[in-house]
C-alpha cells in the first residue's frame, strides 16, 4: 500500500529527517550521508541547514554541504555555453570531488566547500572532522540518478506549473532540464522521503 501524503511544517519536516538519520544510525552505526534533492525554488539548502541544526541539538556532529559549492570551473562547466541543457544536467556538478572530499573520504575529515562558482576560484576552506558517527547533509538540485552514496534520500518535488511560477527569469532555461530529470532519473522513486513542495512554506510529506 502506498504511504499517504500528509501536510507538515518546515520545522516538523526537519525533525522527521533528523529522526530518519538517527534510525539509520541505529541500523548501521557509522557516518550517515543524507541527500536533500530539489530545485532551487524548493529551498533544499535551507532545509539542510534546519536538519543540521536539529541534529546538533541532539548532540550529533553534522555538516551541511551545498552541491553548488562543488561545481566544475567555468571553463569546463560552460564549455558549450551558459545555457547548455545537457551540461547542466550532467556536466556542472563535480561528482569526483564530491565523492573524494565529502561522501567517500579516506578518513573522517570532509571539505565543506571546494569551488566558488561566482568568482570562479577555489575556496580556502579548512577540513572538518566529523568523526566516525557524524552526518553529512548534501543539498542541491539534480543529485539523484548518479550513483552517489547516501543512506537517506529526501526529494523535494515541485510540479511543472509551480516550478515555472517560482523559477527566476534568468534561470527559466533550466525548466526543460528539470522535466527531463523527473522523467529519466526517477527521483521520486529513489527518495526515502518525498516532499511535495509546490508551496515550500507549506510542504506535504510521504515517507
Amino acid at each position: 500500500m502506498t504511504a499517504a501524503i500528509r501536510p507538515v511544517s518546515r520545522a516538523l519536516l526537519a525533525t522527521h529527517l533528523a529522526d530518519r538519520v538517527e534510525r539509520k544510525y541505529e541500523e548501521r552505526p557509522g557516518r550517515i550521508r543524507l541527500a536533500i534533492d530539489g530545485p532551487p525554488p524548493a529551498a533544499p539548502d535551507e532545509l539542510a541547514a534546519a536538519v543540521v541544526e536539529e541534529l546538533r541539538l541532539r548532540g550529533r556532529t553534522a555538516l551541511a554541504v551545498r552541491a553548488a559549492d562543488f561545481l566544475r570551473p567555468a571553463s569546463v562547466r560552460l564549455e558549450y555555453g551558459h545555457h547548455d541543457e545537457e551540461m547542466f544536467l550532467d556536466g556542472w556538478l563535480d561528482e569526483g570531488a564530491l565523492r573524494r572530499e565529502v561522501l567517500e573520504p579516506a578518513g573522517t575529515r570532509v571539505l565543506p566547500r571546494l569551488w566558488d562558482a561566482e568568482r570562479d576560484r577555489a575556496y580556502r576552506e579548512e577540513y572538518v572532522d566529523l568523526g566516525d558517527s557524524g552526518v553529512v547533509v548534501l543539498s542541491g538540485a539534480l543529485l539523484l540518478g548518479r550513483g552517489l552514496p547516501f543512506e537517506v534520500v529526501a526529494h523535494l518535488h515541485m510540479g511543472r506549473a509551480a516550478l515555472g511560477r517560482r523559477t527566476r527569469e534568468d534561470e527559466r532555461w533550466t525548466l526543460p532540464v528539470f522535466e527531463r530529470y523527473a522523467r529519466e532519473r526517477n527521483p521520486e522513486g529513489e527518495a526515502d522521503v518525498l516532499v511535495m513542495a509546490d508551496h515550500p512554506e507549506r510542504p506535504a510529506m510521504r515517507g
